[in-house]
């Protein structure tokens, strides 16, 4: 029994020509009373359809038709927060399709902001209310579709989402409702189990509403009362009795009820907050109504550990130009948030760094005031503001460089569960294919977006103690892998459509050649840390007679995979509007800077056996093919196994390393008495690393299967296993090292240097520096602390 809600338009004003000649827009309304007649006339056949023009610009007052230019003029200038709502849903019936995508793409703005428009939740909370006092004021608590936990919020809740963020996430600007949740769920917008929970709801709400009207032969919502309908209604929805099927029934209510509430829960509202005393002196101090000394003591009052210079910052931030050129609506929003924003940074461990951090962030935000409404509207993404910002200088930049990333703190389920590398890498894909296949530009934009907010992640769990130093290492790790993965898959996808695929060799020995990329370092060990760069080798395994790609404009492999390397980096390391991706470091290929940029497997193995330096083949003890093709992967490992377990003069091997390590710390270690560099300094992190490595080097030719490891925790673990280090002693390496990763990381997020005064460490590094002088600095002073 639905009606259907129309609007008509036509595409150009002008006029027809001829006899009794007419405009465009006398003519296009008079075929649209002829249509609406044709639709909606009782004959004695009954009728086709109810037709509702309501919905169309100025509503029953307004022109029956308007030319597109007239309808984008009214909603990009008179538009209204419901009409956004309602057209969600549109689409043209009829019309030439050059003409109607001109149409949808006028009207896609008004819909869709460009920006995460948390802006909308304001009208669509007034929205909301205005449902729930039709609902007390008609008796509608039984209406399926307006009633509590019914239709109406379902639809409420994906098409808020809608709203929001549909600007920036394509698949959003779905018209069927059940698409959309499936889509929330993979975005991580929605919980995947609320996601399904609401789609199952739905669709039981669904039935019995066209149980009802089926029945009923009218457009109704309301559940039966009378008993005899009742048990109809039962029966026609697969139920014995009426008591088992209003029991599904309010279950299901139940469930919609309880996710339109997390979704639409009022914050701390105005009416509340001009009841507390402390919040009213809150705002008197924001509005610049309170005396120095007054303010001094409100904050004081309320727990501010540097209350002068707090009001100063507040004094300073009111009479900014940012604040100062804001519109009447993002002052309002901000007027309303900044007294909330004192009385939740009160509760900080150290509040006025907190709230000094926090306004860094809003000078960032505040021109887009969408926001501010964020803060204000979600009392959780504010709290949890707080708690990242009092914790850490580092997550302060990182949300006042990327605003987007306010968008995290809405839900604390996600914020502090740091994402799967099999979902993230999901979410890659689904991101990237609504990027226009040649829109390089976008690409990065969704490469860089994905990689922040998944670190954003990692360092809430980890600043919060729900995942280890060691998992938020492997954590980042991961992220990085799968960033590399794609942008190798984008660098590759270009050039082989403008030159093809490389191959070499002839005849039936003519192949597909290769490319794969190496990571070392921290990143080879799976040890990143926030802000660590990337250190990399280019390798091909081309090779033979024959060496092109069999494209139109055919290239030498060696071109075709050095303008692929150049693309990689230039992927990663160009600045965007979101910054770079990650530094990159390719001084380790064979011959450093000096080298090619991408190395044949053939060279690269002849290097590494007749070339390289000891300290590169420790740097190989930690190397690892992260992205590309899997045969070079193979191939890599066995060449590296081949190196690593070769049989090595020990006398000689631990002169090598020990100069490499005193030379490194010379240069750059702290060199100040009374601190401790924990990387550089004497039994510091580089001391374990090189140990470590030193050990595969020296022992992994009777115990090859040290080589299967990459980690340093994992290879003390090995040692201890094979027996070639105590085990004691390998596991209290391994507690020290892990404990001085966790505060490099703890300092990075806090952005501190690495320098700690001496006494914080003195046991770990005396024991790291007595275990270093009894494997390789055998004629060093145990207690020489450097």
């Amino acid at each position: 029994s639905s009606d259907i809600d129309l609007i008509f338009s036509y595409p150009e004003p002008g006029f027809i020509r001829g006899r009794h000649g007419i405009s465009h827009a006398e003519f296009f309304t008079e075929l649209g009373q002829q249509l609406i007649h044709a639709l909606a006339d009782i004959t004695a056949a009954g009728f086709l359809f109810r037709v509702d023009m309501r919905l169309r610009p100025y509503g029953d007052s307004g022109p029956l038709v308007m030319s597109f230019e007239a309808i984008e003029e009214y909603y990009q200038s008179q538009g209204r927060e419901w009409e956004r709502y309602a057209m969600i849903k549109a689409r043209p019936l009829t019309g030439d399709s050059s003409d109607t995508d001109r149409l949808m793409k006028l009207l896609q703005p008004f819909v869709f902001r460009r920006y995460l428009d948390f802006g909308a939740v304001e009208a669509l909370r007034e929205l909301k209310q205005q449902m729930v006092n039709e609902v007390e004021r008609r008796g509608l608590h039984n209406d399926i579709k307006l009633g509590p936990g019914g239709i109406r919020e379902v639809e409420f809740i994906a098409q808020s989402f809608q709203l929001i963020r549909g600007g920036r996430e394509p698949k959003l600007r779905e018209r069927n409702l059940l698409k959309v949740l499936n889509h929330l769920a993979t975005l991580q917008n929605l919980p995947e189990y609320a996601a399904k929970r609401l789609a199952d709801s739905y669709c039981f709400l669904r039935r019995v509403e066209n149980r009802l009207q089926a029945f009923a032969d009218r457009q109704t919502h309301r559940l039966p009362i009378e008993k005899l309908s009742c048990l109809r209604l039962a029966f026609a929805m697969g139920f014995e009795d009426w008591r088992s099927f209003y029991q599904e029934l309010e279950s299901h209510r139940a469930v919609v009820r309880e996710q339109f509430e997390q979704v639409f829960a009022v914050p701390q509202v105005e009416e509340k907050s001009a009841q507390d005393p402390a919040t009213k002196e809150l705002t008197v101090l924001w509005g610049g109504l309170a005396t120095k000394e007054d303010g001094s003591r409100i904050l004081r009052d309320h727990g501010f550990d540097a209350p002068e210079q707090t009001v100063t910052l507040l004094d300073q931030f009111r009479e900014s130009y940012v604040c100062r050129s804001l519109e009447s609506r993002g002052r309002a929003r901000l007027d309303r948030l900044i007294p909330l924003l004192l009385a939740a940074a009160a509760n900080a461990a150290r509040p006025s760094e907190t709230l000094s951090r926090i306004v860094t962030v809003l000078e960032s935000i505040a021109g887009r005031s969408a926001y501010l409404s964020l803060l204000a509207e979600y009392p959780l993404a504010l709290s949890q503001l707080v708690q990242l910002c009092g914790s850490s200088a580092w997550i302060a930049g990182l949300l006042a460089q990327h605003p987007i990333l306010l968008d995290d703190l809405i839900d604390p389920r996600t914020l502090y569960e740091p994402i799967s590398a099999v979902d993230f890498q999901r979410q890659l894909n689904y991101r990237l294919a609504d990027v226009a296949e040649h829109d390089l530009e976008q690409q990065m934009e969704v490469l860089r977006q994905g990689k922040q907010s998944a670190v954003l992640r990692t360092a809430a769990a980890e600043i919060t103690d729900r995942i280890s130093t060691v998992k938020a290492g492997r954590q980042l790790t991961e992220v990085a892998e799968s960033l590399l993965e794609q942008t190798l898959a984008l660098a590759l996808g270009h050039l082989r459509d403008r030159h093809g695929v490389p191959r070499c060799g002839v005849g039936r020995n003519r192949r597909d050649a290769g490319f794969a990329i190496v990571a070392y370092g921290k990143f080879g060990s799976m040890e990143l840390g926030y802000g660590s760069d990337l250190d990399l080798v280019f390798l091909h395994d081309s090779s033979g007679r024959s060496q092109k790609t069999n494209g139109r404009k055919s290239l030498d492999n060696a071109v075709f995979f050095a303008r692929l390397g150049q693309r990689v980096i230039h992927l990663i390391n160009t600045h965007t509007p979101a910054g770079v991706l990650y530094e990159m470091d390719m001084r380790l290929r064979p011959s450093g800077a000096s080298g090619l940029l991408v190395s044949s497997l053939e060279g690269f193995e002849e290097y590494q056996q007749e070339e390289a330096w000891t300290w590169e083949h420790q740097a190989l003890v930690r190397a690892r093919v992260v992205a590309g093709d899997d045969t070079i992967a193979q191939r890599f490992n066995e060449l590296r196994r081949n190196i690593l377990t070769r049989r090595r003069d020990p006398e000689e091997l631990r002169v090598q390393v020990l100069d490499m390590r005193e030379r490194m710390r010379d240069e750059l270690g702290a060199g100040k008495t009374g601190s401790f560099d924990i990387k550089q300094d004497r039994g510091g992190v580089a001391d374990i690393e090189f140990m470590v490595q030193y050990g595969v080097l020296l022992w992994s030719h009777d115990h090859p299967d040290l080589v299967c490891c990459t980690d340093t925790v994992g290879l003390l673990e090995g040692f201890a296993a094979a027996g070639v280090m105590d085990q004691r002693q390998a596991h209290r390496l391994s507690e020290v090292y892990q404990g001085y990763l966790a505060r490099l990381h703890r300092l990075a997020i806090e952005e501190r240097s690495a320098v700690v005064p001496e006494h914080e460490f003195r046991e770990s590094r005396e024991m790291v520096t007595k275990i270093w002088c009894r494997l390789i600095d055998k004629e060093g002073s145990a207690n020489d602390n450097g």
